[in-house]
């Protein structure tokens, strides 16, 4: 069985590779934002928004976690 430093730097590994997929994601979003905006649909493009700060929010938790594990 790993150690636990063994099972924290699997741990953050794991956890860095989601964080770059939500920072994908969001820049898929921010582009959507931008065409859905220029085409007048503003109630779309704020759900977008609301989607895009969502994905910051746990981008920010993503990375102390991160950091934390990263720290044992």
């Amino acid at each position: 069985m790993p150690n636990n430093s063994d099972s924290n730097i699997a741990t953050a590994d794991a956890l860095t590779l989601l964080l770059h997929n939500q920072h994908a994601l969001g820049a898929a979003i921010e582009e959507i934002i931008h065409w859905i905006s220029g085409d007048g649909a503003d109630i779309v493009a704020d759900n977008a928004v609301a989607a895009l700060e969502t994905l910051d929010t746990n981008a920010k938790a993503i990375t102390h976690a991160i950091n934390r594990l990263r720290q044992v």
